[in-house]
């Protein structure tokens, strides 16, 4: 099951956020939810959820 960990305000960020979760080993889907606002959720497995929430708080906090 695929379980969401952050909502993007733009596609550059989402992207940006899918590249490092990736280049790191992780599978990782980005959804469009809102067009009008052009926000995107980053999903990842649900197992890998704690681990993921390491990496994304690194990337987060770098940017």
């Amino acid at each position: 099951m695929w379980t969401v960990i952050y909502i993007a305000p733009t596609a550059k960020i989402a992207e940006r956020i899918q590249t490092r979760l990736t280049e790191e080993g992780f599978l990782v889907q980005v959804r469009a939810i809102n067009m009008t606002k052009n926000q995107f959720e980053i999903l990842v497995p649900e197992g890998e959820l704690d681990e993921v929430q390491d990496v994304l708080n690194s990337i987060l906090h770098r940017s």
